[in-house]
């Protein structure tokens, strides 16, 4: 049986002029994981009715140290404006 390793993770969003912390993250098993939780975050907010230009939007994904494991912008979840 293959040992799952689980971690405690969390995902903050900023632009340029503002910045969105995430106090509760969630635990994960895999890299893979945590990036696909960080892609639903991010089209969770998309979706909020806003005026907000998400395209210089990040999302961190840290661990319990808050270092960073990977960074996604927006713009690779959004695509790009036609």
């Amino acid at each position: 049986m293959a040992q799952i390793d689980l971690r405690q993770v969390y995902f903050h969003c900023s632009s340029s002029r503002e910045v969105r912390v995430d106090q509760f993250g969630a635990v994960v098993s895999s890299l893979a994981e945590a990036r696909d939780r960080a892609a639903c975050v991010v089209r969770s907010l998309i979706m909020e009715e806003s005026a907000e230009d998400w395209r210089d939007w990040v999302v961190r994904v840290s661990d319990d140290f808050d270092d960073e494991i990977i960074e996604i912008p927006f713009s690779s979840v959004l695509g790009k404006p036609h």
